[in-house]
């Protein structure tokens, strides 16, 4: 049996953060690491003190059909990503690594497409991580700098969308 390599070792940890996930659609969970030290945790659930998806039953997006990816404001729930940033100082996010998880809700599968939304990616950019690396499998993962956000900004409209 071989060593585990860091990324790896640091999605299983961000795995095992997801399990706390309150949300009935899909669960995420993330971490922040800088210097080999764990900064953060977080996983995407309501905020502190209101009902959770689990609780009351039901997601709002599912009983209304929406698609992954879209109407984010009517989701109960804070994202993963976010929730570990709020968690942190950003003198302790500058430089760093945010690890992310996840995983369908319903069935337990590795989601297709785990990356951060729009808005987290901004989140990501103030607080100052400088990577990001997504598992999309048991022991495979997407990474990115954080710098190509800068390059690819998709909160411009091309000509041809305006």
């Amino acid at each position: 049996m071989g060593r585990i390599d860091k990324e790896n070792y640091y999605l299983d940890i961000a795995e095992t953060v997801l399990e706390r996930s309150t949300c009935g659609r899909s669960r995420y969970g993330a971490i922040i690491v800088r210097n080999d030290e764990i900064v953060s945790t977080g996983y995407n659930g309501a905020p502190r003190g209101r009902e959770n998806c689990i609780d009351i039953g039901y997601c709002l997006r599912d009983k209304l059909r929406i698609p992954h990816g879209e109407r984010y404001e009517l989701c109960r729930s804070v994202h993963a990503e976010m929730n570990a940033i709020i968690s942190a100082a950003r003198s302790e996010c500058i430089g760093a690594t945010l690890f992310l998880a996840g995983r369908d809700a319903k069935t337990g599968e590795y989601l297709d497409t785990v990356e951060p939304c729009s808005m987290c990616r901004r989140v990501i950019i103030n607080s100052g991580i400088k990577r990001v690396v997504m598992r999309t499998g048991k022991d495979t993962y997407n990474a990115v700098n954080v710098q190509e956000w800068f390059i690819h900004d998709d909160s411009i409209l091309n000509d041809y969308e305006i």
